[in-house]
């Protein structure tokens, strides 16, 4: 498929697509006029590295695990990507935690607000089911 089947089918930009080949996250074959194709499995392989970046993770990263994917008996590579896969997955585990504690801070802060809005009588009915 052309770069723009795959972008319409994965939903990222042709740019973005382009940019991933830049930095050696996705494989295309050239035609003879120089036209990207691309193999129906990148659909997949698109899709996680935007996972994956979607958890905060950089094109350096990426490029680093994406490698277990193709050649998992390489254990050298297998290595590697497991040491930046643990080490990023202690990294979200930390930023999910700290995303809670924001959370239940702003629990704190509506519950404040909605009982200031009580004794004032300001609240609005929808506010108060809050």
């Amino acid at each position: 498929m052309r770069i723009g089947e795959l972008s319409t089918r994965t939903g990222v930009s042709p740019r973005s697509l382009r940019y991933y080949e830049e930095q050696g996250l996705l494989t295309s074959s050239r035609s003879d006029a120089g036209q990207r194709h691309y193999a129906d499995a990148e659909v997949e392989r698109v899709s996680l590295i935007q996972q994956l970046f979607g958890a905060g993770m950089s094109s350096r990263v990426i490029a680093t695990v994406l490698p277990c994917v193709e050649t998992p008996s390489d254990p050298e590579v297998v290595e590697q990507a497991f040491e930046t896969m643990t080490r990023e997955r202690d990294r979200i585990d930390a930023d999910i935690a700290h995303l809670i504690e924001t959370r239940d801070a702003l629990d704190v802060l509506i519950r404040i607000n909605a009982r200031h809005q009580e004794l004032t009588g300001t609240a609005e009915p929808a506010a108060r089911s809050a």
